[in-house]
């Protein structure tokens, strides 16, 4: 299983933070592509992919309603380019980068549309934009690798989805064990039922961890995180009754009355009234080796890689920078007796 870190970007350090990640040994660095709290994304990756030679990048997540689709793919292609093969385009609904600007996130139909004619502008192929033919053609005069989409999954029909169209699905519930392998089963059977091989299809899981040897301390760091993926699952639309019983209070709390202004923070109200036993559970907070057997267990449920969100927004750094240096001991040992993909389905 590969060991990635999400970041929120800024423009004074963005090239050192990837440079930092790559020499620590993580496989991968997404960045937020959310317009109002961090820089434009795909510029932030351009002075990553410089400043690095070998970790793959890409978008945690970016979505289908603030840019069109040929957009996202000419800037993704650009960056596949610079980094000589290394980018995945992370893409959900869209959720602090649409309430930023009063937009509602994609529906399923407006998702799907979206997803298809991206891979098709990815491909180089011609997109019918309402009778406009219409593709990268910049494209013809370069050969670079396939950009891979991801797909970032809460709910059963999206992760459905994603196994209908996407070439990766990372579930976005959280570290409790039960509910990964719920979605990697739901996201199984989507495969076969679209006449896919499950096993082309790699999985991937967003969870928010902190270690420290006080595990309160470990716990506040990473209660902003905790609380965002909370409201991943109470998203409008969503069916809160059908979510497992450990999670449905947190999702309807954070619904009704989760503060965006404090999106990813720990200091919202709405993330102070998670309790501890809702963070151990759908995070991971304390020691190492306790985060060493919760990662060992979540790889050996399938999944093939972890971007782990190192902290809340407002985490202090004195926690979070050696929570990283204390993580990255775990790459080559989580990253060894990987199950096959090819015995998964």
């Amino acid at each position: 299983m590969d060991l990635g870190l999400l970041f929120f970007p800024h423009p004074t350090n963005t090239a050192d933070i990837a440079r930092r990640i790559e020499e620590l040994g993580f496989r991968s660095i997404v960045f937020a592509d959310t317009q109002n709290l961090t820089p434009e994304t795909w510029s932030q990756m351009i002075l990553a992919a410089t400043a690095t030679t070998r970790i793959e990048l890409g978008t945690g997540v970016t979505n289908p309603v603030s840019r069109d689709p040929a957009v996202t793919a000419s800037a993704a292609l650009g960056v596949q380019v610079a980094s000589g093969g290394r980018l995945v385009i992370g893409i959900g609904r869209g959720d602090s980068s649409m309430a930023k600007i009063g937009r509602r996130p994609a529906t399923l139909a407006e998702f799907e549309l979206y997803l298809r004619r991206l891979r098709d502008y990815l491909d180089g192929k011609s997109v019918d934009r309402d009778g406009t033919p219409s593709r990268i053609e910049w494209l013809d005069e370069i050969e670079i690798p396939r950009v891979p989409i991801e797909v970032s999954a809460t709910g059963p029909k999206v992760i459905e989805l994603s196994a209908r169209l996407a070439d990766r699905i990372c579930f976005a519930v959280g570290a409790d064990v039960e509910r990964l392998e719920d979605c990697i089963a739901r996201a199984r059977r989507g495969a076969e039922a679209a006449g896919r091989d499950p096993g082309e299809i790699r999985l991937g899981a967003y969870i928010n961890c902190v270690v420290h040897d006080d595990p309160a301390v470990a716990r506040e760091a990473v209660r902003g995180g905790v609380a965002s993926f909370a409201h991943f699952s109470g998203f409008p639309g969503m069916r809160i009754d059908d979510l497992p019983e450990a999670v449905r209070k947190a999702a309807a709390t954070m619904r009704t009355d989760y503060d965006m202004t404090h999106h990813g923070a720990a200091a919202g109200s709405h993330a102070q009234s998670l309790e501890p036993e809702f963070i151990h559970r759908f995070g991971i907070a304390g020691p190492l080796d306790e985060a060493r057997a919760r990662f060992l267990e979540i790889r050996d449920l399938g999944i093939d890689f972890v971007r782990v969100v190192p902290g809340s927004r407002d985490a202090p750094r004195e926690v979070t920078f050696p929570s990283i240096a204390q993580l990255s001991s775990l790459v080559d040992e989580l990253a060894a007796d990987t199950l096959d993909t090819s015995s998964r389905s």
